[in-house]
């Protein structure tokens, strides 16, 4: 079986697969290829490919067409969908609820396609879990953005010339990214606090030394998937104006927060960044699906009347892109070793399986996953 690895699109700096976790397909049975200057961003070379026994493809139409899995970290262009064989299998992020169209050419297509977006937050999913993997990284990435573009420093230094002070970081939404971010501003030295609409988070930001900030908005909770629940706008107000208080002291304040499959929530407004000081560093996370922050803008830094850097980097994974390249790679291998079979040398499905049940999207020519078929 032949599996297919194309370069991402010019602006990502990841790579689906690195040299290493490409050795582990071939050594369980596959033929892989991947395009010619797939690592090229990464200083890798095709021969580190070729080293390990992998194929390197100057046509990526033939080998699109001739291979029975392809995978990719970004979703694909319609015309690539449409040279892809019959029954192949189609592994990436798909973004399915905002891609209706493509969804439904994968499905027009006879093209198995499952969304990375999708895999269950379950024990057993948690080795192919790359929306985690890549939000882990992603939250660290914030901290590291934030601290280059803050002009002061975050650990307290005391010094002959005098004490400085520690900055002071406020993390709006405490999952995987959030987790991360408090860690890195905490390794950092500095003095952090935290918000989530999940109480339940408490003792994990204690447990890493912030502070937890409460702010009563009424009944909250989190999804099966253990994403935090859309608010009311009323829940929103309260939450706003409990907010600004800690903004107008922090020196720096980054928002993860973002609801599954809708719109990010609109967390910091103008005037919650007008009560900051000046010099302060705001990071939204969610900048790539609608943004936390009024005025933010994908991969952009807007400076703010009063002074705060606005930071909207659409892919902060890609900001450490070797490490984020190996653990989604990782993801993908866990993924389909899962369900190889190695005696018939084949990817199995059962779409009654816990896991492939919640991600795969379209199956024989029909979509076939519930959640994507409420949605469009």
């Amino acid at each position: 079986m032949q599996i297919f690895f194309p370069k991402e699109r010019e602006e990502e700096k990841r790579v689906s697969i690195l040299p290493e976790t490409a050795k582990k397909l071939l050594e369980i049975g596959m033929h892989v290829e991947v395009e010619s200057g797939i690592g090229q961003d990464l200083f890798l070379s095709d021969g580190l490919y070729e080293g390990m026994g992998i194929k390197v493809s100057k046509d990526r139409k033939t080998s699109l067409s001739s291979s029975d899995i392809i995978c990719r970290i970004n979703k694909p262009e319609l015309d690539e969908v449409a040279v892809q064989k019959k029954d192949s299998l189609h592994i990436s992020f798909l973004d399915p609820f905002n891609n209706t169209n493509l969804i439904k050419k994968f499905a027009d297509s006879n093209i198995i396609s499952i969304s990375m977006e999708l895999i269950p937050r379950i024990t057993r999913a948690q080795k192919m879990d790359a929306l985690s993997s890549q939000a882990n990284l992603g939250g660290y990435a914030a901290v590291i953005e934030a601290s280059r573009c803050l002009s002061k420093s975050f650990p307290m230094m005391m010094t002959a010339a005098g004490t400085i002070s520690p900055s002071r970081v406020f993390i709006i939404g405490v999952g995987v990214a959030g987790l991360q971010a408090i860690a890195t501003a905490k390794r950092l030295g500095a003095r952090v606090e935290a918000f989530d609409t999940r109480p339940v988070v408490e003792e994990q930001v204690k447990s890493l030394g912030a502070k937890f900030i409460k702010i009563d908005v009424g009944d909250t909770g989190e999804t099966e998937q253990g994403y935090a629940k859309e608010l009311t706008k009323d829940q929103i107000k309260i939450q706003q104006e409990g907010m600004k208080n800690i903004c107008s002291r922090s020196n720096v304040v980054i928002t993860t927060a973002q609801v599954f499959g809708r719109p990010a929530p609109l967390i910091l407004t103008t005037e919650m960044i007008e009560a900051m000081q000046p010099g302060s560093v705001v990071v939204d996370m969610a900048v790539s699906t609608g943004g936390n922050v009024e005025g933010s803008l994908p991969n952009k830094v807007i400076i703010s009347k009063n002074g705060v850097s606005i930071i909207g980097l659409s892919n902060l994974p890609g900001e450490v892109a070797s490490d984020a390249s190996l653990v989604y790679g990782n993801n993908l291998f866990n993924l389909i070793n899962e369900y190889w079979d190695a005696d018939s040398k084949k990817f199995s499905f059962d779409l009654d399986d816990e896991i492939l049940s919640k991600c795969v999207v379209t199956h024989k020519g029909k979509i076939v996953n519930k959640l994507v078929m409420e949605r469009i």
